[in-house]
């Protein structure tokens, strides 16, 4: 019969669970969304909410001797359960598998994926466009700064911010190297890509105005599609001229002068930064919504 035929078809194209969580609401996929050198993140689905969502999944065993990465692992998760705010990534569950030796959180996933292959996906993009991703950018490490306790994030880029292209949305992810601390103490770990580190991570004295730095050269990279200080061959030569004061080559590449004043804004000495909250009233953003939407292509 036709039906039956047909019906054995579908059947056989349903997309089957690798795994399910302990509470059978989420189920994993096989199909990996990224990589990195603590996780891998999966495709997954939320059936409860009827959503897609990511399954991020640690092996112990790899880090069992590394306490150091593991630390910022479990900061990782406890800081995103915790978090409420529109521009950071939420995370909906977090369990531990003893039987497999696996840590596993479940986070919203984004539409787009990263900021940087959104970005050179879509070469086109407009001043306006760019203000309003860096208004949402701001918003996020806002939160982030001014709970209690501060929150850096010590880990911006690009590569760790997401995208929901169809509503224009970006938040902010991947805190695994976030460090908790008090608002009149300054942290003491070098952590980071070096692109993107501000002098002072290196000297191991700093505070959350590492991250509005990073966030500086985010906009460098938004403007310009290229990572910054891509003229070096080398970590050591990227160290060199960060902790000489020396301006990537990508900054000459930024014609409006407005622009380039408020990314100068962003990564001068960390005393002379703005804050988040400062930012956010710069009239870079203040006037957004009187703007015309300049292209910058």
């Amino acid at each position: 019969m036709p039906g039956a035929e047909n019906s054995s078809n579908c059947d056989r194209e349903v997309e089957a669970f690798v795994e399910v969580d302990p509470t059978g609401r989420f189920g994993r996929y096989n199909d990996l969304l990224g990589c990195g050198a603590v996780k891998k993140v999966y495709r997954a689905f939320d059936q409860e909410e009827g959503i897609e969502v990511a399954w991020n999944q640690v092996r112990l065993r790899k880090f069992s001797n590394d306490p150091i990465l593991l630390n910022r692992l479990h900061s990782e998760i406890e800081l995103l359960r915790t978090l409420n705010n529109k521009y950071i990534i939420v995370c909906y569950s977090v369990w531990k598998d003893e039987e497999h030796h696996n840590i596993n959180f479940i986070t919203e996933v984004c539409t787009s994926g990263n900021l940087r292959d959104y970005r050179k996906k879509h070469p086109h993009v407009s001043i306006r466009a760019l203000k309003k991703w860096s208004k949402q950018l701001l918003q996020g490490l806002e939160y982030l700064h001014t709970h209690d306790p501060c929150i850096i994030h010590r880990d911006l880029n690009c590569s760790n911010i997401f995208v929901n292209g169809n509503i224009g949305q970006v938040k902010i992810g991947d805190l695994g190297l976030a460090a908790i601390v008090g608002r009149n103490h300054a942290a003491h770990s070098i952590l980071g890509t070096p692109e993107y580190m501000a002098p002072e991570l290196y000297e191991e004295d700093y505070t959350e105005m590492v991250d509005i730095y990073s966030f500086g050269m985010c906009l460098l990279e938004m403007v310009t599609m290229e990572i910054p200080y891509s003229e070096c061959d080398s970590v050591a030569k990227i160290y060199r001229k960060v902790t000489m004061g020396t301006k990537p080559q990508s900054l000459n590449k930024v014609t409006d002068p407005e622009v380039k004043a408020f990314i100068d804004k962003c990564i001068a000495q960390p005393r002379a930064r703005p804050s988040a909250t400062n930012l956010l009233m710069d009239p870079f953003l203040f006037e957004l919504n009187n703007e015309q939407s300049t292209p910058i292509n």
